[in-house]
C-alpha cells in the first residue's frame, strides 16, 4: 500500500529540455513532410486538372468533329435520298406510260387479225394474197414485235424500280443510324462536369467486337452514296431509253398502219374497177345475147321460109297431076309451075346447100348463145365475188381500222 502511493520518478531539467527539444524538432519534421505532402498533392491535383481539362477539351473537339462529319454525311445521304426518291417517281411515271402504250397494242393487233379473218372469206379468184393482206402481216409481225420489246422495256424498268428502291432503303436505314449517332454525340456534346444526370457506368471502355473503324464507317456510307448514283444514273439512261423505244415504237405503228389503209385504199379502187368493167362486159354480153337469140330466130324463119317454096310448087304439080280427062293440059299453069320445079331441081343443090348452111349457122348461132349465156352466168358470179370482196374489205375491215388510234405515251 506504501508502494503504491509512492511518488512518480522526477526528472532532471536537462532531460526536460532535451525532451522539449525533440517535440519540437519532430513536430517541424512532421509539418515539413505534411507541408511536402500537401504541395505535392496540389501540384498533382493541379497537374491532373490540367490533364483533365485539356483531354476534356480535346474529347469535346472530337466530339464537335465528329458531329461534323456525321451531318456531312447525314446531308449527303439526304441528297442522295431526295434524288433516288424523285427519280423513282419519274420512273414510275414511265412505267405508266409503257403499261398505257402496250395496252395500247392490244387492240390495233386484234383488228389486224379480224381483218385478215374477214379476208379469208373471200371467195374463187379474189382469194388472192395481195398487197393488202401482205401488209397485214407485216403489221401483225410489227404490233407482236413491239408487244415484246415493249414487255421486255417494262421488265428492265420494273427491276430498275426495285433496285432503286433497294438503294432507298439502305440510305433510309443508314440515315436512320447517322440520325441516331447524331442524337447521342449531340447529348454528349451538351454534357458537363455539373450537368445533373451525368453518373460513373461500369465497362464503358470495354470495345466490343461489333466496333468498326472510321475508315469502315466512312467506307460504308460512300458505299451506300455510289450505290444510290449508280442505280440513279442507270435509271436516268433507262429513262432516255424507254422514251427512245415509245417514240419509235409509235412511229412503226403509225406508219405500218398508214401503209395498210393505203394498201387498203388501192386494193377496194382496184376491184371496183374490176367491178365495173365486168358490169359494162356483162351488159355487152346481154346485148349480144339478146341480138344472137333475134340472129337465130330469123335463121330458123329463113330456113323454114326455103322449105315452104319447095313444098309449095310440088304440092301445086302433084295436085294438077291429079286433073281428069282433056283438063289435064299443059298449060301456061302447068308450063309455069314445071318451070319453077326445074329452076328449083337445077337449084336444088344451091338450096340444099344454102339450107346446109343456114343449118350450120343456125347451130354455131346456138353455140354461140350457150357460151354468152355461159359468160353471163361467169360475170355475174366474178361481180358478186367482187361484192362480197369490196364488203369484206369497205364494210367490214376498213371501218374497223378508223378506230385504231396510235398515241405517243
Amino acid at each position: 500500500m506504501a508502494r503504491l502511493l509512492q511518488a512518480p520518478p522526477k526528472f532532471h531539467p536537462s532531460e526536460w529540455h532535451v525532451a522539449n527539444k525533440m517535440q519540437y524538432a519532430s513536430t517541424e519534421s512532421q509539418k515539413s513532410s505534411s507541408e511536402r505532402v500537401t504541395a505535392e498533392s496540389q501540384r498533382l491535383v493541379d497537374e491532373i486538372e490540367k490533364t483533365t481539362q485539356k483531354t476534356q477539351s480535346d474529347v469535346n473537339k472530337k466530339i464537335e468533329q465528329r458531329l461534323e462529319e456525321i451531318k456531312f454525311w447525314k446531308q449527303e445521304l439526304d441528297n442522295k435520298l431526295e434524288q433516288i426518291v424523285n427519280e423513282t417517281e419519274v420512273l414510275l411515271t414511265f412505267k405508266t406510260r409503257l403499261e398505257k402504250a402496250l395496252e395500247s397494242c392490244k387492240e390495233p393487233l386484234v383488228i389486224a387479225q379480224k381483218c385478215l379473218l374477214n379476208r379469208q372469206r373471200r371467195a374463187g379468184i379474189d382469194l388472192v394474197h395481195d398487197e393488202v393482206e401482205h401488209e397485214l402481216d407485216k403489221e401483225v409481225e410489227v404490233l407482236q414485235g413491239v408487244i415484246a420489246l415493249l414487255e421486255r422495256t417494262l421488265e428492265q424498268t420494273n427491276e430498275q424500280i426495285r433496285l432503286n428502291r433497294s438503294a432507298k432503303y439502305n440510305l433510309e436505314m443508314d440515315l436512320k443510324d447517322k440520325f441516331m449517332a447524331l442524337m447521342i454525340d449531340s447529348y454528349c456534346a451538351s454534357l458537363t462536369n455539373n450537368t445533373p444526370d451525368v453518373r460513373c457506368a461500369d465497362n464503358t471502355v470495354k470495345i466490343e467486337g461489333n466496333f468498326v473503324n472510321p475508315e469502315d464507317w466512312m467506307y460504308f456510307s460512300n458505299i451506300n452514296v455510289e450505290k444510290a448514283d449508280k442505280q440513279r444514273n442507270n435509271s436516268l439512261a433507262l429513262r432516255v431509253l424507254v422514251d427512245s423505244v415509245l417514240s419509235q415504237t409509235a412511229n412503226d405503228m403509225r406508219k405500218q398502219s398508214e401503209m395498210v389503209n393505203i394498201a387498203f385504199r388501192s386494193r377496194v379502187k382496184e376491184v371496183r374497177d374490176a367491178k365495173h368493167k365486168l358490169e359494162t362486159l356483162l351488159a355487152a354480153v346481154l346485148d349480144e345475147t339478146a341480138s344472137q337469140e333475134k340472129n337465130i330466130a330469123a335463121l330458123k324463119k329463113a330456113i323454114a321460109d326455103k322449105e315452104g317454096l319447095v313444098k309449095v310448087a310440088q304440092t301445086r304439080l302433084e295436085a294438077r297431076n291429079r286433073r281428069p280427062g282433056v283438063e289435064l293440059c299443059y298449060d301456061t299453069v302447068q308450063y309455069r309451075l314445071t318451070g319453077e320445079v326445074q329452076e328449083i331441081t337445077n337449084n336444088i343443090q344451091r338450096q340444099v346447100e344454102m339450107m346446109k348452111q343456114l343449118k350450120d349457122t343456125l347451130s354455131q348461132a346456138e353455140t354461140e348463145l350457150k357460151g354468152l349465156r355461159r359468160r353471163q352466168l361467169s360475170l355475174e358470179e366474178e361481180i358478186q365475188v367482187k361484192a362480197d370482196t369490196l364488203y369484206i374489205d369497205e364494210v367490214l375491215c376498213m371501218p374497223m381500222r378508223e378506230s385504231v388510234c396510235i398515241n405517243n405515251f
